[in-house]
């Protein structure tokens, strides 16, 4: 079983998609507490919102260090660490806030596990991306969809949890979650990993990269994939509790874990027909659906509308980051780790922004979500008008 584990890449995907999961529990738990911890521990809106803003950030600046020094560290012993720091920060939630006090230790616990979730960020795509699979599209689009059944898995589990131990047991669920990144780290020990720039591909410079037009392009789709995803999703369980006036459970499942649940169907989908659907059609439409979608949950003033808004929002989304990666990958096939690396950086600058304008205005709204919001409109406008330039380029490079 070791000796098969040691040879085979399709162990090397799972273990990859187990690091997915594990971001998706690093980027999505805390969220969850948002309203718990400004019960406990007395925060503002705006202390909440720095924590998120704080773990993209940090994850952001990961991406820039991990830029230049990865190819010299070697991919094992990075995403090793990252797994550690995962977990660490995960393990910090429950037992910092009483050592450093309540917000420094829910901060420092953040940046732990960022620091984790940016080195998975910036090296899974491309690990999975370097196996010998013939559809890298659908590989790739399958792969950021384990990030969605992680985080429907984390909701689903949480909520459950939650129902028979209480949200008092928070920090002991928070142990609990620890324990994905700990056993991830023995599997990504054993497994095979392989090049990233194959054989007689050219590896680009980070002064090539920014050289070429379509790669600052694609690197505002990603700040806008980002964005529209995480401006709903972290807030979605917050919107629905505060809001919409639905309890805990029923504002978990009906706003991030459905949400969850179609962005992952989204990318499961494009993964099964990615052969016959045109990657900047299907991402262009997904941005008009991603508009739509804002607009029903902000202006609605239907909770059971604003609730649809918010999962098919999930749906909208879907695409937008795996098919950035796919694009960029299809277009730069020597971008190498650097490539990577600045692609994440600008996806988490986007996961930053996204929620951080929503949560600043809103509370400039005085605490509606609802207003906060309809400014996050501009990010899937963008990537409507970029998937259009793209859509041009012809379909032999777009």
């Amino acid at each position: 079983m070791l000796a098969r584990i040691r040879e085979s890449y399709e162990h090397t995907i799972y273990a990859s998609y187990l690091g997915y999961v594990t971001q998706a529990i690093v980027n999505n738990f805390a969220p969850l507490l948002f309203v718990t911890f400004a019960a406990v521990f007395g925060l503002s809106v705006e202390q909440i919102t720095l924590l998120t803003t704080v773990n993209f950030l940090v994850q952001l600046c990961v991406d820039l260090i991990s830029a230049r020094v990865v190819d010299r560290i070697g991919y094992r012993p990075c995403i090793v660490a990252a797994h550690v720091l995962a977990a660490a920060g995960l393990i910090g939630l429950a037992v910092l806030p009483d050592i450093l006090g309540p917000y420094a230790g829910l901060l420092t616990s953040a940046v732990l596990y960022a620091v984790g979730g940016g080195i998975i960020e910036v090296l899974i795509s491309p690990i999975v991306e370097s196996c010998p699979t013939k559809k890298k599209e659908a590989a790739m689009s399958l792969l950021h969809s384990f990030y969605c059944w992680g985080h429907v898995f984390l909701v689903a589990a949480s909520t459950a949890f939650f129902a028979v131990f209480g949200m008092g047991s928070w920090r002991v669920l928070a142990c609990l979650w620890a324990v994905v990144p700990l056993l991830n780290i023995g599997y990504f020990l054993l497994v095979p990993l392989f090049p990233v720039v194959q054989g007689g591909e050219k590896k680009l410079s980070i002064r090539e990269l920014f050289s070429r037009r379509v790669f600052l392009l694609l690197l505002i789709l990603m700040v806008c994939a980002g964005a529209s995803e995480q401006a709903m999703s972290q807030w979605a369980s917050a919107f629905a509790e505060s809001g919409l006036h639905v309890s805990k459970a029923m504002g978990d499942l009906a706003g991030p874990c459905a949400f969850a649940v179609l962005m992952g169907l989204a990318r499961a989908l494009y993964g099964r027909f990615s052969d016959r659907l045109p990657l900047t059609v299907c991402m262009g439409a997904s941005a008009v659906l991603c508009m739509g979608c804002y607009l029903a949950a902000a202006l609605s003033g239907q909770p059971l509308l604003a609730l649809v808004g918010c999962a098919l929002c999930g749906f909208s989304v879907g695409i937008f980051w795996p098919g950035t990666f796919s694009l960029a990958a299809r277009t730069l096939p020597g971008g190498g780790t650097a490539m990577y690396a600045l692609m994440a950086l600008a996806g988490d600058l986007g996961c930053s922004a996204g929620p951080t304008l929503v949560g600043f205005t809103a509370g400039a709204a005085g605490g509606s979500l609802q207003a906060g919001l309809l400014p996050a409109l501009v990010f899937p406008m963008v990537i409507l008008l970029g998937a259009l330039v793209l859509r041009r380029r012809g379909p032999a490079k777009a």
